[in-house]
């Protein structure tokens, strides 16, 4: 199997198997609600296995990784949208190792944040933007490439639905549903990355050739 067409398998694997993990983490917190529990705190050190969500997280961002790689390879370079999704990668990586305190936000005996749990805000911040930006970015330089012009709008239309959901997560207006929001948000994100995949899985050039298609298109 040549690398690029491994990279490709792995821009779907990746969000199937954090959708997976999330999923598995959410129905194993007693007492707590899927809505209840966000991401990031399935992974906590207080949540029960949070090694699944843990793992979730590293898989996704390196799956990213390598994807966001290898589709900077079958289109014209310079383009900012393969390294957004390189970028999200690594921030979901750091999301994982870097774990936060507790389950829950709020609790009783919350004294404050550890500088681990700092570090996992920030990546969350930097790998919530890249997945936003990426598939806007790439859905605009697909538009005319005749290769990949089929999806452009819909990634594009996922990316803004993604960001609306988001909006609607950090505003908190859907308490006590905010977890749902943020699920919807984080699908919707990784529904665009895994559409570009399968569109990438269906192109007979890659490399140079792939370049100079386009070029010329």
């Amino acid at each position: 199997m040549k690398v690029g067409r491994l990279a490709a398998l792995c821009g779907v694997a990746g969000p199937v198997l954090f959708t997976v993990a999330w999923v598995v983490g959410s129905l194993r917190q007693p007492g707590h609600g899927a809505a209840e529990v966000q991401l990031s705190g399935l992974a906590a050190e207080d949540a029960r296995d949070p090694q699944i969500m843990m793992a979730g997280f590293v898989v996704l961002g390196l799956c990213s990784i390598a994807f966001g790689v290898a589709l900077d390879r079958v289109i014209v370079p310079r383009s900012a949208g393969p390294w957004l999704v390189v970028v999200a990668g690594a921030a979901a990586v750091a999301a994982g190792v870097f774990r936060r305190d507790h389950l829950l936000l709020v609790g009783p005996g919350f004294a404050g944040e550890s500088w681990h749990n700092q570090v996992h805000d920030v990546a969350s911040g930097v790998a919530y933007g890249a997945m936003l930006v990426a598939p806007l970015v790439l859905a605009r330089r697909f538009r005319g490439d005749p290769q990949w012009a089929m999806v452009s709008r819909p990634v594009q239309v996922l990316a803004l639905g993604s960001a609306v959901a988001l909006a609607v997560f950090a505003s908190r207006v859907v308490e006590p549903w905010n977890g749902v929001a943020q699920r919807i948000a984080v699908t919707l994100a990784l529904s665009a990355e895994i559409l570009v995949a399968a569109r990438m899985l269906t192109l007979p050039l890659t490399g140079s050739g792939a370049r100079q298609a386009a070029r010329t298109g």
